[in-house]
């Protein structure tokens, strides 16, 4: 079994995965960070590797990228924290980044480093799954599972194709639009998990815009797993003790347990 499936083989427990930018809003505070995202409660964190040009994001994640790298936050930095990391968290790590900085360092390199510094799943938002193959291959040699995207406004033979080549989870994009916290979700969430429900045994998960531990709850009601990001980032800006995520998180984790499986 691999990392990233044992955080789904419990199956009374929906799994809360949290997004932050490595260097955000510096690179001591990631270090600080992810080890209290785990012990809150969080299942599986997505370190996202800073980008110039992060098409998918909205504007906190935006910022957060620009900092970081204003910070000398690159590829080669996000390993070191990585492998830092994944010494002393017991939850599976992801890379979040976009396609630029994966092959500008080389695919297998890039796999090769990825795995040797202990993280067990890579994100691309702007790389299709028909042009994932070399990533794909390049990835299932060593392990590490390439996770693909999916939308709302996703054909059901997309999905079935996303699907089929993602390993890990299928992560399903809440609505049609950028990353953000929002007030609400979109009204066709649940039909929209259905429908990947049907054509796919992946865990599900979802994120863009959850920002409330309701929210998290209603997530939790149609799907295997709760992604969070750009509201933990908000947080992290204005509290340096990182005492105001903590007591997210657990709430977060609590309205998700609240919910029955």
């Amino acid at each position: 079994m691999s990392a990233l499936a044992s955080a789904f083989a419990n199956p009374d427990r929906k799994a809360l995965i949290a997004y932050v930018t490595v260097g955000y809003p510096d690179v001591e505070t990631t270090l600080r960070l992810v080890p209290l995202l785990v012990e809150s409660g969080c299942d599986i964190v997505e370190l996202g590797i800073p980008f110039s040009d992060p098409l998918a994001d909205g504007a906190t994640i935006q910022q957060a990228s620009h900092v970081a790298l204003q910070n000398g936050v690159t590829p080669g930095v996000c390993l070191e924290v990585a492998a830092r990391l994944s010494g002393v968290v017991g939850a599976p790590l992801v890379f979040m980044s976009y396609y630029n900085p994966v092959l500008h360092m080389g695919l297998d390199a890039f796999c090769a480093a990825s795995v040797d510094a202990g993280v067990s799943g890579l994100i691309v938002p702007d790389l299709p799954p028909d042009e994932g193959a070399e990533l794909e291959q390049a990835g299932k040699w060593r392990g590490l599972d390439l996770i693909y995207l999916v939308a709302p406004t996703t054909t059901r033979e997309r999905l079935e194709y996303a699907a089929a080549r993602s390993r890990g989870f299928l992560y399903m994009v809440s609505l049609t639009g950028v990353t953000g916290a929002r007030v609400t979700l979109d009204d066709g969430l649940e039909s929209f998990v259905a429908r990947a429900r049907a054509v796919t045994t992946l865990p599900l998960c979802v994120g863009f815009g959850i920002s409330s531990p309701s929210q998290a709850a209603r997530v939790a009601g149609i799907a295997d797993g709760v992604i969070v990001g750009s509201r933990l980032l908000q947080l992290a800006e204005n509290d340096s003790s990182l005492e105001s995520i903590a007591a997210f998180v657990c709430e977060l984790r609590a309205a998700i347990d609240s919910v029955a499986v």
